[in-house]
């Protein structure tokens, strides 16, 4: 009889070498949004499809280790009847799925709030791991100027991610720890970069009270970069060196990889900032992606809801894997991916 593996076997298999994670577990209301701002009708039967089409895309397993999923995904059928996640398994992709159940307000704190989810959770997760889940994904999300994220608030959400991690690991499964200080506002990125060196420091400490495996998570921070609104832009270079400068100081090493989100950014430079950091010095953790728009764009907008582009829509989606596959390994030459695209 075989073993499973272990949260750290899965953990590493989530980060291997040229891989990274897939992220296509908007909610139905954001999916919907998507869908509606392109004139495609929003369904069960068409979210199905979309998604589908992805886990479908020939070679896409040797780009991405893993998809995280939404509810209503992990539970539906192929169009041939076959559910979702033998799909995926077949495709060498290992099904995840987000377990938050939003950001809620923190009471007496207005303008910010902390992610829920926790009730009930030790039952879900019990129920996604029997359907096929080997990993899940909790994201906390701190909105930034110069007073926020107040102390409070950035305790509450670390707190959050602990218990949520400590409840993961008790089902034997692997939790994608996600705090996402957002890119919205004029703050710039010293200021980013305070204040993400502090969401770091407050969740290792909280995930350390609450005996969490360290070898058995995978993170998924922000990068280090100015907000949107943001006079003083940044360069690639000082994007990756602030971003591994707090890196280093607060994530053990005993962590084996961190996936980054995108949070806004386009594929293109998402890439690029991956790229520098896997350029600038070896690093005691696999250094990888677990985008979302930043990998189903142009993609989404090819497909257009029609059966008859969902070849181009996959060639689409599997170049924006490979050109992630390839700033992951420090590889990468956006001349090329200009030119591909």
């Amino acid at each position: 009889m075989t073993s499973l593996p272990t949260l750290a076997e899965t953990a590493r298999a989530m980060v291997a070498p040229g891989k990274g994670i897939l992220a296509v577990d908007e909610s139905n209301p954001t999916c919907t949004k998507r869908f509606e701002a392109l004139n495609i009708d929003s369904t069960p039967d068409s979210r199905r499809d979309y998604r589908e089409l992805m886990f479908r895309t020939p070679g896409l397993g040797e780009f991405v280790s893993g998809a995280i999923l939404y509810d209503e995904t992990i539970r539906q059928k192929a169009a041939d009847g076959r559910p979702l996640v033998d799909v995926m398994n077949e495709a060498g992709i290992m099904p995840g799925i987000k377990v938050d159940t939003g950001a809620k307000p923190l009471a007496l704190f207005g303008g910010e709030t902390v992610t829920e989810g926790l009730d009930g959770l030790r039952d879900r997760l019990a129920e996604y791991r029997e359907i096929g889940a080997r990993f899940t994904k909790w994201r906390a999300v701190l909105n930034i100027d110069n007073e926020k994220p107040t102390a409070a608030c950035v305790l509450a959400n670390a707190h959050a991610l602990a218990r949520y991690a400590a409840l993961v690991q008790e089902a034997g499964l692997v939790p994608i720890v996600e705090p996402e200080v957002l890119m919205n506002g004029a703050h710039d990125i010293d200021r980013c970069y305070a204040v993400t060196d502090v969401v770091l420091t407050r969740i290792f400490e909280q995930l350390q009270i609450m005996n969490v495996d360290l070898e058995g998570i995978v993170l998924k921070p922000n990068m280090v970069v100015p907000g949107m609104d943001c006079n003083q832009k940044a360069t690639t270079e000082q994007i990756a060196e602030l971003t591994l400068k707090t890196l280093k100081k607060r994530v053990p090493e005993s962590v084996p990889g961190i996936a980054f989100l995108s949070g806004g950014m386009s594929g293109e430079e998402s890439c690029r900032h991956l790229d520098a950091m896997n350029r600038m010095s070896s690093l005691p953790w696999e250094l990888t992606f677990s985008f979302g728009r930043a990998l189903q764009y142009p993609g989404l907008p090819t497909w257009a809801g029609k059966a008859e582009n969902v070849s181009a829509a996959q060639a689409a989606l599997l170049h924006r894997c490979r050109m992630s596959s390839e700033a992951r390994s420090g590889s990468y030459e956006a001349s090329k991916d200009v030119a591909a695209a």
